[in-house]
């Protein structure tokens, strides 16, 4: 997909996380947020085959179990091609 603004791909994941029902974390305070980050922003009009992004869970989720969900609910031409679990409580 080329022609989306860093902002618009947040937004995207956003809504592709609620629509699959991860169980994401949010942020504390008085706007909450889902805690999630892209690395790198990219410039508008460049295209990218591959981005990273940390998205942070409330449960555990297999990586597998987390690309397969979050998959079904990206537009197309957008998709995970792979994912890392980490236990950061640990």
């Amino acid at each position: 997909m080329r022609f989306i603004s860093h902002l618009d791909l947040m937004r995207l994941f956003h809504r592709a996380l609620r629509r699959a029902g991860l169980p994401v974390a949010i942020t504390k305070g008085f706007s909450p947020r889902i805690k999630m980050s892209l690395t790198k922003a990219l410039k508008l009009g460049v295209e990218s085959s591959a981005e990273e992004a940390l998205f942070y869970m409330n449960e555990k989720l297999s990586p597998q179990e987390f690309m397969t969900r979050l998959n079904t609910k990206l537009p197309d031409g957008i998709k995970m091609i792979s994912a890392i679990g980490d236990d950061l409580n640990a």
